[in-house]
Order: structure tokens, then sequence, then C-alpha cells
């Protein structure tokens, strides 16, 4: 059974820094590309960004490029977040995402190219 549990969400002032984390269970880590999407109060899931099975390529949305950095230890089947610079605009509920795909093709920064999921954890940036 595949499991991915997040943690490190909080409350954080604007222009703090958080570091999300997400372990998985139950699946062959080390060959799954794995990936982050957030979803703000009464808005849609956005991809946030991705990172390849080896941790030698990686994915951004726009919005987060240049703040936000994404890292994978594959002997701990942990993916991070790590997230700099947080804005007012950051506040959601960000998941983890797992595929069965190593690499970062065309789907990568859809939800349709993940087959599992986290529950979530809640981050907050406050003014």
């Amino acid at each position: 059974q595949v499991r991915l549990v997040e943690s490190g969400g909080g409350l954080v002032r604007a222009g703090d820094s958080l570091k999300l984390s997400c372990t998985a269970s139950g699946i062959f880590f080390g060959n799954a590309r794995m990936a982050w999407f957030r979803q703000a109060p009464g808005k849609d899931r956005k991809f946030v960004g991705a990172i390849n099975w080896s941790g030698g390529s990686t994915l951004y949305a726009d919005s987060v490029k240049g703040r936000f950095a994404i890292s994978r230890d594959n002997a701990k089947m942990t993916v991070y977040l790590q997230m700099n610079g947080l804005e007012n605009e950051d506040t959601a509920d960000y998941y983890c995402a797992g595929s069965r795909k190593p690499s970062l093709d065309s789907d990568a920064y859809s939800g349709i190219g993940y087959d599992y999921w986290g529950q979530g954890t809640q981050v907050t940036v406050s003014s």
C-alpha cells in the first residue's frame, strides 16, 4: 500500500521560510518522480514543482521560481520543499504527489501525471 505523509506546515509571517517534508512508503521511491501541488481556499489545485527520480532535474511554477526549491533523499524516501520569501499568496494546503514515471515529461506539471497523493499540510502566511 502506497502512502505519502507530508509534514512541516504551519503559520508563518510574510518573508519567512518553511520547509515541508513528504515521506513515502510502499513504492519504489528511488524510481519515482515526485511533486508538490497546492490548493488555496476556494481555488483549484495548482502545480508548485517537481523533481525527477535522481534529483538531477527540477521544474517549478513561475509563481515560486527563485523562492522555492525541491530536493529529495532517496535513502530516506523523502522529498522536501524549501520555501523562502513566503508571501500571503502562498497560503494553501500543500500536497505531495508521486508518479510511477521517473522523469519530468510533459505531464509532470499536471495532477494527471501522478498516481499517489498525500493528505496535505497547511501553510498559512500572515502579513
